[in-house]
């Protein structure tokens, strides 16, 4: 029974929620904004490609975007540079420089620009000799490098582990952070620390990474496909015993970012990984073409009541509890919560990729819900079919559910909205 499978891991992710993460106040919710990479990648040809390389232009544009099309008002608050922004070579006295053709007026008057929108500004770089695209890395240059990143009013660093040595990551990784308060600007953290360990097969110190970063990328990089989003949430899920300890507020696991506006992922497709990151308490760095976002899309990364899943206050890492006839069902307690019980998200995800939707039937009772005076049930991605109101335990939900989509719902406990005319149903189809 699902019921046995749940309990077990909610009382673990319930009682590491006093791991202690980052002390710099920051990512106390999962942090919401703008990538370039998955969608920019190191496009550096701006003759060739003028709308999409990587240059100023590009993070101003994306900045404007946020704000005119209503992400920013959504939550979407970060605009993050990656890799290939930079020159050759370091400064004459040793610092970084950004590369002057594409970013002619630097990196301080972009994160102006970016500030000047009401939104904050992210910036990349690797510990290691050089960057994944060969650009220079900070390794000797940890403390000169985060006092730039000080003075460019940077407030979000993404630290990439290319060129550097695996085995030292443990050490380096924290250095660079000290190096970060000690400027006593606030800067998110973004470490790729225990990607490169979980390629070597390394045992990884969870617990000082949750100490001294406040997010990281756990497993590979995602590609623009049902495949690699699917083979992500995979991993998340044969790990999420061990990993899901470590997330909370101000420190996360990051699974990468969202494709939703590209080309990989369906309709369907892109609400399972919307669904999916909400359950996972993962960040919501969008990595696409911002001009080109259809309103279907869009629709989705502005769901008001996914974001608020995602962004619960608990910040309990949520888990995928049962796999059946090609369902997957995650689920992650959130709030409120009244005299114990937990409300909770749901995610039911069809595996298959073709053929029919598939209906499948599960009581409240073996979703692990115990609270016997009442829920609510409300279909995040459907909401004008409404609430649904119930205070029996064995109520049947009965979900159909698209190939490759998900039907995603927000059960609360709520005694006061259910009646005798609400609960006379014994089964609701949604």
């Amino acid at each position: 029974m699902i019921h046995g499978i749940l309990l077990p891991c909610l009382i673990v992710l319930v009682a590491v929620q006093g791991i202690r993460g980052l002390n710099n106040g920051l990512a106390l919710t999962p942090p919401m904004g703008w990538l370039a990479w998955q969608r920019y990648r190191c496009i550096t040809d701006c003759e060739t490609y003028p709308d999409e390389c990587v240059s100023e232009q590009l993070f101003m544009k994306a900045a404007d975007l946020l704000v005119s099309e209503g992400y920013a008002a959504a939550g979407y608050n970060y605009v993050i540079v990656d890799d290939c922004w930079l020159a050759k070579t370091r400064s004459a006295d040793g610092k970084l420089q950004a590369d002057e053709k594409r970013f002619p007026n630097g990196i301080k008057a972009l994160s102006d620009y970016v500030h000047s929108k009401g939104l904050k500004f992210g910036l990349y770089e690797d510990w290691g000799n050089k960057t994944c695209a060969g650009y220079p890395g900070v390794l000797g240059h940890e403390e000169t490098d985060a006092k730039t990143f000080a003075e460019w009013e940077v407030d979000y660093v993404k630290l990439d582990g290319c060129y550097s040595n695996v085995r030292l990551m443990d050490k380096g990784y924290p250095e660079f952070g000290k190096h970060l308060n000690n400027t006593g600007r606030p800067m998110v953290y973004s470490c790729s620390w225990p990607a490169y360990q979980e390629e070597k097969g390394m045992l990884i110190n969870y617990a000082s990474m949750a100490k001294h970063c406040n997010l990281w990328r756990n497993y590979d990089d995602i590609d623009d496909s049902w495949d690699s989003m699917i083979k992500i949430a995979d991993y998340f899920a044969l790990k999420q015993e061990f990993w899901a300890k470590f997330a909370g507020p101000g420190h996360w696991n990051d699974p990468d970012m969202l494709l939703i506006g590209n080309f990989g992922l369906s309709y369907e497709q892109s609400k399972t990984q919307m669904a999916i990151w909400a359950i996972l308490a993962a960040p919501l760095l969008m990595s696409n073409k911002l001009s080109d976002v259809r309103p279907e899309f869009k629709a989705i990364l502005q769901n008001k009541e996914v974001i608020k899943v995602n962004q619960d206050r608990l910040g309990i890492q949520g888990t995928r509890v049962f796999k059946d006839k090609g369902i997957d069902i995650w689920t992650r307690p959130i709030e409120p919560v009244r005299n114990g019980h937990f409300s909770y998200a749901v995610a039911f995800v069809n595996r298959r990729v073709d053929g029919a939707p598939y209906a499948y039937n599960i009581t409240l009772q073996d979703l692990g819900l115990t609270n016997n005076e009442g829920y609510t049930i409300q279909n995040l991605y459907d909401q004008e079919n409404g609430l649904f109101c119930f205070n029996t335990l064995k109520t049947l939900v009965k979900v159909r559910v698209i190939p490759s989509g998900v039907v995603f719902l927000r059960i609360n406990v709520e005694s006061s909205k259910c009646d005798q005319d609400t609960t006379k149903k014994k089964y609701v189809f949604i």
